[in-house]
């Protein structure tokens, strides 16, 4: 008999647009195991937000370094249960990393220390074998900070947003280490809506 090996599927999208609700839905839904976004544990996240070109380097350093260890993490588990994360290390370089560089927030010594480093640590990796993608446009993206109510995320200028959804959209279109699924989020309530629901898990579980 054929040992069934545990799948690994990751969500993507930009900030705020769900990922973490996701997450816990599927948890709720299919008994996965989850691994979050390390943002409450960034000691340099709130100095990033008052001041992106001097905590640039250093915030995202740490969320890659921390997502190495998830990853890690993610490889050594023994379990055949699938496993969930909130956002790949793919995004923090091929997004965060790479928009904090072309606006001029990181010096280029230092985006390509990171980046070589980032490139070395992918190797190592297994990919996922499905990529989540959950997209939206910046109303949606905006709406759904407010409500998720962060003070560090409140006054991001949409800007910002704008450029991350941009970068979003070019990462998404060569993405081609795994399987993907599109989630339209602007009118997607699969929290109330009993047809959204529907809709949402006869996607997944294609997959599942």
């Amino acid at each position: 008999m054929v040992a069934t090996r545990r799948k690994y599927v990751a969500v993507a999208g930009n900030m705020g647009i769900g990922k973490s609700s996701l997450v816990k839905f599927l948890c709720r839904q299919y008994k996965v195991q989850p691994f979050y976004e390390p943002n409450a544990t960034n000691p340099y996240l709130k100095d990033f937000y008052k001041d992106m070109k001097s905590w640039a380097f250093h915030s995202q350093v740490y969320f890659l370094s921390q997502k190495f260890h998830i990853h890690q993490e993610l490889q050594r588990q023994r379990t055949k249960k699938t496993v969930v994360q909130d956002r790949s290390i793919y995004e923090d370089a091929e997004i965060f990393a790479y928009n904090l560089y072309r606006s001029r927030k990181m010096r280029k010594r230092d985006y390509l220390t990171y980046r070589d480093l980032y490139e070395s640590i992918i190797k190592s990796l297994q990919p996922p074998d499905l990529m989540i993608y959950l997209r939206g446009d910046l109303r949606t993206v905006r709406q759904r900070i407010r409500l998720r109510g962060r003070p560090e995320e409140q006054d991001v200028p949409p800007s910002y947003l704008k450029r991350l959804n941009v970068l979003y959209e070019e990462w998404f279109e060569r993405y081609d280490l795994s399987p993907t699924l599109v989630l339209e989020m602007g009118d997607m309530d699969y929290g109330t809506n009993l047809l959204d629901r529907l809709d949402l898990l006869q996607k997944i579980e294609r997959y599942l």
